[in-house]
């Protein structure tokens, strides 16, 4: 089992950690410096580490179809706990990381004025709470927090499709086809129309064709061999026939994050990595909501920090923007272990002890 979902693990790593480079390239006087000492590592990071989202995508749908197909039997009834459940995975440790920006916000506020924002209301933090910031619009009160709402939209939107055929009185059978035609369907509308419109860019809608391929893909893991092969190059031809209405470079992130998948579902990775290798990925990987969270704050602190020596010459302070990212990266990893065993994992342990309650005492 390890072995069959390491690449999921080595995706979510590598993604998590790209987004924070990607931040660190384009936030502070940090990110001004290293543009100026390397130009084209950092302009790309710049321009193309934000694409990392879409893995997180494409491993987001995957993930919610295998949970969803667990529960489809009784998501009749579960449907509202579930869509419960999954807010609560996602907005306690958010509030949490909002909360840390604010702190950093006010230290950083006179050295960063341009970082921080002009005044934060009620109506702000009950936005974002609800995950509407960008719906309302609010301005935004950390970076990523789009995507904390994008998240819950997407899982809302399968979920219903799922929830709203078992309802149906139909068999088994007739259910799974009509979900992947549903699911077929939505995916393809948002990769050929949706995703083309920017002004829907804060809609599930617009980001479901790599969650949707995320969905198609799992649902194709248990196929026949025959089946799932004809599966893989339907997919394949939606992706090539969206391309070619329109080349958009995150949509090639999707499709290769989708086939990294395919491709190493049934590999297996050699001893030597077990051994020694497969551990740390999968740490990095399990911390990787935490890190997208609680990274900005670290690197809002290690900017001031590094502004704070602004009366040094200027070739000076440049070439202390290497030493800089690299201690913005280093401890925006080591505070996501705290941020999630503080935050994250003591929710999981706070519901799964709820769980373990008779279910009268469970819902006081």
């Amino acid at each position: 089992m390890a072995s069959r979902l390491f690449p999921l693990d080595a995706l979510r790593a590598t993604a998590a950690q790209l987004i924070v480079l990607h931040h660190l390239s384009v936030y502070g006087p940090i990110a001004e410096a290293m543009h100026r000492l390397f130009p084209l590592l950092t302009g790309w990071l710049y321009d193309y580490g934000r694409m990392a989202v879409q893995v997180f995508l494409v491993l987001g749908g995957y993930l919610s179809a295998r949970a969803l197909a667990a529960q489809e039997p009784q998501l009749r009834r579960s449907a509202p706990a579930l869509l419960a459940q999954r807010y609560w995975r996602l907005v306690p440790p958010f509030m949490a990381a909002v909360g840390l920006t604010l702190l950093s916000s006010w230290l950083v506020a006179p050295l960063l004025p341009d970082l921080v924002p002009e005044q934060v209301e009620l109506a702000q933090i009950l936005a974002h709470a609800l995950l509407l910031q960008d719906l309302l619009p609010v301005e935004a009160l950390t970076v990523g927090a789009w995507y904390v709402a994008i998240d819950f939209q997407l899982f809302a939107l399968l979920l219903l499709v799922m929830w709203g055929l078992r309802c149906l009185p139909l068999p088994g059978a007739r259910r799974q086809e009509l979900a992947l035609a549903l699911v077929g369907a939505l995916c393809a509308a948002s990769l050929l129309q949706f995703n083309r419109m920017a002004e829907l860019d804060a809609c599930a809608i617009y980001f479901f064709g790599a969650y949707g391929l995320g969905v198609l893909l799992c649902w194709c893991q248990g196929w026949t061999p025959r089946a799932r092969r004809a599966g893989l190059l339907a997919l394949g031809g939606l992706m090539a026939v969206a391309l070619a209405l329109e080349f958009r470079e995150r949509l090639v992130v999707a499709a290769l994050t989708a086939a990294v998948i395919a491709l190493w579902h049934r590999g297996t990775l050699p001893a030597w990595f077990q051994r020694h290798g497969q551990a740390p990925v999968q740490t990095l990987a399990r911390h990787a909501y935490a890190l997208f969270l609680v990274h900005f704050p670290v690197c809002l602190l290690v900017n001031a920090i590094y502004e704070h020596r602004a009366e040094s010459p200027a070739l000076m302070l440049d070439a202390l923007a290497p030493l800089a990212l690299l201690a913005a990266w280093l401890l925006s990893n080591r505070a996501a272990v705290p941020f999630h065993g503080g935050v994250d994992a003591r929710r999981v342990r706070w519901r799964r002890r709820a769980a373990a309650l008779p279910q009268g005492v469970a819902l006081r």
